[in-house]
């Protein structure tokens, strides 16, 4: 195994917690990232230039203006074309690191596809907006033996720990469930600074790296909560965290891997905005649905979506059979519409 052969990482391989073997094994990495918000696209950029040979990008969303303040790497050009959050990085990259080849995938993470996705990857970064992916990324990442790393930000507070199945607690030892919903601070509802979501994602990226370089005994040590607003900072020891009767790292129980069999609908974090889902697998023909409604109704066409004027909403179609209904914030009233404009 040897380093790349220009200077370009000169000054990361003469760490001793990396060298040249480190950086080899960084060449040689794959990583995956779900999410390109505000924390994957910050992890996205650093792994980046940082090395690592193969990126792949997980991410339902497209690019919003109120994305830019928290977001690296995205555009007001990206967010006029409404491109989808994955394909924005990937382009950026592109110019940033040529040597990383980098994968866009743009779908909502879930049961049918995670296990497939998360076993190729040699860590795994979360960069989710919501409860339900990071379980459903600690149920993988367990199965399968993955090392995979967790951050949350919500104000000017952060969290991050990384899981080492087999060594270290898992997501669900110290989080066995996840919130009621309406007891849970959103972005939408308590916002986010965007030095937050930097700071934690310098810890974040720094524990997937531990993991990418071969020194994988040095991550998983300690869940680390930020508040960059008072300079607090604390530490929690996870040596002994581990639980005896947790029901994913020890009773190998994954109820999060278990498939969807209807369509359903969610409110999405930091905006008004509800995401449907259909209950299987669905391939639409864009250009066939888009041929059903008048060019006033249309809002925006391209490659990966359709934005329709759906009533009092707008109705973003993808590929995949996902829509996002943005303007309001009722599943059942987003699940009325996408039966109207889409028909599945």
């Amino acid at each position: 195994m040897t380093a790349p052969t220009d200077d370009r990482y000169s000054r990361q391989i003469l760490l001793p917690q990396i060298g040249a073997e480190g950086q080899a094994r960084l060449a040689a990495a794959r990583a995956l990232i779900v999410g390109a918000g505000a924390l994957g696209s910050h992890a996205a950029e650093t792994l980046a230039r940082a090395g690592v040979g193969r990126l792949v990008v997980v991410d339902r969303d497209i690019v919003e203006p109120s994305n830019l303040p928290r977001q690296a790497l995205f555009t007001e050009a990206d967010a006029a074309e409404a491109l989808p959050k994955a394909v924005a990085v990937q382009r950026r990259l592109a110019a940033i690191a040529s040597a990383c080849r980098v994968e866009a995938v743009v779908e909502h993470l879930d049961a049918g596809r995670v296990e497939a996705l998360v076993a190729e990857a040699d860590g795994v970064i979360d960069g989710a907006d919501n409860f339900e992916t990071r379980y459903l990324l600690n149920d993988a990442c367990v199965k399968l033996g993955r090392p995979w790393v967790y951050a949350g930000v919500i104000g000017t507070t952060a969290l991050t720990m990384a899981v080492v199945p087999g060594r270290t607690p898992c997501l669900r030892c110290l989080f066995d469930e996840a919130p009621p919903r309406e007891e849970t601070p959103t972005c939408d509802t308590a916002g986010v600074l965007s030095t937050a979501v930097r700071a934690i994602s310098a810890f974040q990226v720094t524990e997937a790296l531990k993991i990418l370089v071969g020194r994988i005994d040095e991550a998983g040590r300690a869940l680390l909560r930020l508040d960059v607003w008072t300079g607090e900072c604390s530490r929690t020891d996870l040596n002994d965290a581990r639980r005896d009767d947790c029901p994913c790292c020890v009773q190998r129980r994954f109820p999060f891997l278990e498939p969807r069999r209807q369509t359903t609908a969610a409110a999405l974090c930091g905006r008004q905005a509800v995401q449907v889902m259909p209950g299987s697998p669905a391939a639409l023909d864009l250009d066939s649905l888009a041929g059903r409604y008048p060019a006033a109704q249309i809002v925006a066409r391209n490659a990966y979506l359709l934005r329709l004027r759906a009533d009092e909403a707008e109705l973003t179609v993808f590929a995949d059979g996902r829509a996002i209904v943005s303007g309001i914030d009722d599943p059942k009233r987003a699940l009325a519409l996408y039966a109207r404009y889409v028909g599945h």
